[in-house]
């Protein structure tokens, strides 16, 4: 089936750089791109159009970092370091999720929520519980979102609520995994950092990882206290991000949230095995966890693409995370003497959209053969002194959006809001 799409068209087709066609074509068939035109070529001329008329057609956000049982305390415990606040609210509040009943209902509005914010693509942290997981997965394939959910594992040091034994854990990941059968929400192996993970659990999920060919997610160097902590439940590792390679962690299919103390050898490292850094800006700042050098990553050639870390981050919208992201880049430029940089808009959202593709073995931007992702936004009620751009209104809209100004939501080719 061919859909047509008329608007003004942005995409980020290279980093930094925008891709503006205005009163133009996007063009799909069967949910996949077949171009981005200024004039509808003939072959199409006879298919209908959906004209959103001076509305802004762009491409849907990608959160690679969220954890999904974190959603009801979003806004809770923010004066608390990271692991006060993991101890205090997070593991609590996870617990819950052994009662399906609850976890169906908040992953049903956290789901609706995701698309109503303009987020299509997700790599997503459940809790350790089989069924929620599955639930959760359930829940998004339901509302349209593609992308990666993770059954947590931890044998260690979560508290009596939220604590597997180890074989346990082996088990009920191999079980979920045989039952994970859905078209748009594929798994993805989640120990959730080292200091939660025997190093037999990690043994066995290194072993499962290369079985079923799977990608990995955690977190790395995330708060100088984790750091240290890592350091002496691990002796034997030089450094944080050697407690993964160790086990078969460390590859092009590994997202790693946060790295904002991570080492010259370790960013090396994730370079040279083009391992994902996922930065969470708000996180990183609302915990207390520092300022990652995100620009000069990007800069030096490393993957870099962005996380809403919701609830240690307490922006739901991948809009507001790009805004926080490149807030993040100035101060980090500030601390840095002015030396560093700091990112633009147009950067930012590359690394909200266009740098999860790779991830996703696509093409940056509305790239031919590509997923058909993308949101419509209207902003007809914003005021302005003047008439702006297409680009002044892409780049407000970052910052500045009207009530409801998501109108439609398309993810691989399906209309979903």
């Amino acid at each position: 089936m061919t859909l047509i799409l008329k608007g003004n068209i942005i995409s980020a087709e290279k980093y930094g750089e925008l891709n503006i066609v205005e009163n133009g074509y996007l063009v799909s068939n069967n949910g996949i791109i077949e171009g981005v035109f200024k004039t509808l070529p003939q072959e199409y001329q006879n298919n209908k159009i959906v004209d959103y008329g001076d509305k802004l057609i762009m491409q849907s956000f990608s959160d690679m970092h969220l954890h999904a049982p974190q959603y009801p305390m979003l806004g809770m415990g923010m004066d608390l370091p990271l692991l006060d606040w993991l101890n205090t609210y997070t593991f609590p509040v996870e617990a819950n999720f052994k009662n399906t009943d609850f976890a169906r209902k908040i992953y049903h509005e956290l789901a609706l929520k995701l698309i109503k914010n303009g987020t299509t693509r997700v790599a997503m942290f459940s809790s350790l519980h089989k069924e929620a997981t599955l639930i959760l997965m359930d829940e998004l394939e339901r509302a349209g979102i593609c992308g990666y959910v993770g059954k947590v594992n931890m044998d260690r040091n979560g508290g009596i609520d939220l604590q597997e034994k180890t074989q346990e854990s082996i088990d009920e990941t191999i079980d979920w995994l045989k039952k994970s059968n859905f078209k748009h929400i594929k798994p993805i192996i989640t120990p959730r950092f080292t200091p939660s993970c025997t190093n037999e659990l990690m043994e066995a999920l290194g072993k499962i990882i290369k079985e079923y060919n799977l990608p990995i997610q955690s977190h790395l160097s995330e708060n100088t206290s984790e750091v240290s902590w890592v350091k002496e439940l691990h002796p034997d590792c030089p450094e944080y991000f050697d407690t993964y390679v160790k086990y078969g962690m460390w590859n092009n299919k590994t997202l790693m949230a946060h790295c904002v103390h991570s080492s010259p050898r370790e960013l090396k490292s994730m370079k040279d095995n083009g391992v994902y850094v996922v930065h969470c800006a708000a996180s990183n700042q609302n915990l207390m966890s520092g300022y990652a050098q995100i620009k000069k990553m990007v800069d030096d050639g490393i993957n870099v693409v962005l996380g809403s870390d919701i609830a240690g981050g307490d922006y739901l919208s991948m809009f507001d995370n790009v805004a926080a992201t490149i807030r993040a880049s100035k101060a980090r430029n500030i601390l840095d003497n002015w030396e560093t940089g700091f990112l633009t808009v147009s950067q930012a959202y590359y690394l909200g959209t266009s740098a999860a593709n790779k991830f996703f073995d696509e093409k940056p931007g509305f790239a031919k053969g590509n997923k058909l992702h993308c949101l419509i936004l209207d902003d007809s009620k914003l005021v302005s002194a003047r008439k702006l751009t297409i680009k002044e209104r892409f780049e407000r809209s970052i910052y500045n959006r009207q009530d409801d100004a998501i109108i439609s939501v398309y993810s691989e080719g399906r209309k979903v809001l």
